[in-house]
């Protein structure tokens, strides 16, 4: 069961920090040239199925990870995971109710100066989430041979 759980966890993990990782330092530098209503557009489309995928890996780590909890996988790097992957789950929650919701009203509505402003939030909240998904990556990666 153990196997099973942390299987799923990791691949939740990296679905939802590598493509953070991706939308960041991949698409974001290479859709700088398009204009606003095409550049705007590409994100929204890219958002709405990524957003899919986010909310199915943050379903899934958090059954995994409190399911190994519950089979005695314990340590300060399981607190420092959980903690800093509570915080993250909180600012995609904030991001996906908040400036996604504005964001996908004023693509829709082809209002692309407000989209604008509403990406640029989201950006902000996806380097928050990038930088703490990659030290929860670390710290899951090494804590088990802390001491």
């Amino acid at each position: 069961m153990i196997i099973s759980f942390l299987t799923l966890h990791i691949l939740s993990a990296v679905i939802w920090v590598g493509g953070m990782f991706f939308a960041h330092q991949m698409v974001r530098p290479s859709v700088g040239a398009l204009d606003a209503p095409a550049r705007l557009t590409l994100w929204r489309n890219i958002f709405a199925r990524f957003f899919n995928w986010a909310w199915a890996a943050i379903v899934l780590l958090l059954v995994t990870g409190f399911g190994m909890e519950s089979h005695g996988i314990k340590g300060l790097h399981v607190i420092i995971m959980e903690s800093l992957g509570i915080i993250m789950m909180l600012a995609f929650a904030h991001l996906f109710f908040s400036p996604w919701k504005r964001f996908r009203i004023a693509v829709d509505g082809g209002d692309f100066p407000v989209a604008a402003v509403q990406l640029n939030k989201i950006r902000r909240i996806v380097e928050f989430n990038l930088l703490l998904g990659l030290i929860v990556v670390a710290v899951g990666a090494t804590g088990r041979y802390w001491g």
